[in-house]
């Protein structure tokens, strides 16, 4: 998902000032506002399959994340 459309789910939810905000941190905004943990490439080897972000998020490795708790 590029940044225009993460914008656009931000603008869908209500948010406010996300247009100020880098793509990590926009999404991790979204994700707070829909009621799930702010992890965006917080954690290595996620288990979450389901999670809209997993594509771009899991991408690349983050050798100093802690594994997922699920």
């Amino acid at each position: 998902m590029n940044v225009t459309e993460i914008r656009g789910k931000a603008r869908q939810l209500g948010m406010k000032n996300y247009s100020r905000l880098n793509k990590a941190d926009l999404i991790r905004a979204i994700q707070v506002a829909e009621g799930h943990a702010p992890c965006y490439q917080q954690i290595n080897d996620c288990r979450v399959e389901d999670c809209l972000w997993r594509p771009d998020c899991q991408g690349s490795s983050y050798p100093d994340s802690p594994p997922c708790p699920r």
